[in-house]
């Protein structure tokens, strides 16, 4: 049963510029869409929102704090629409 999953993301500089959303759809079988961002040359955040299967969220979710990415759940925090 597919789900969702609301994220904020923090980015330093040494993933700022890494293709990590293209990358997690890739291989890890959740559909990623960008719902807002900010990203700078050495920083940046992004609100993503996820879909997919529980288990591979958990998956997605683990590579990204893999990666030194700061993930927290952005709940209440999406642009309607």
């Amino acid at each position: 049963m597919t789900t969702h999953r609301h994220l904020q993301l923090t980015f330093g500089p040494e993933t700022v510029t890494a293709p990590i959303v293209y990358t997690m759809g890739k291989n890890y079988q959740v559909i990623p869409n960008i719902r807002r961002a900010n990203i700078e040359q050495h920083v940046g955040w992004m609100v993503l929102d996820l879909e997919g299967e529980p288990a591979d969220l958990d998956a997605a979710t683990e590579y990204l704090k893999g990666l030194g990415i700061e993930v927290s759940s952005a709940e209440g925090d999406i642009v309607a629409g």
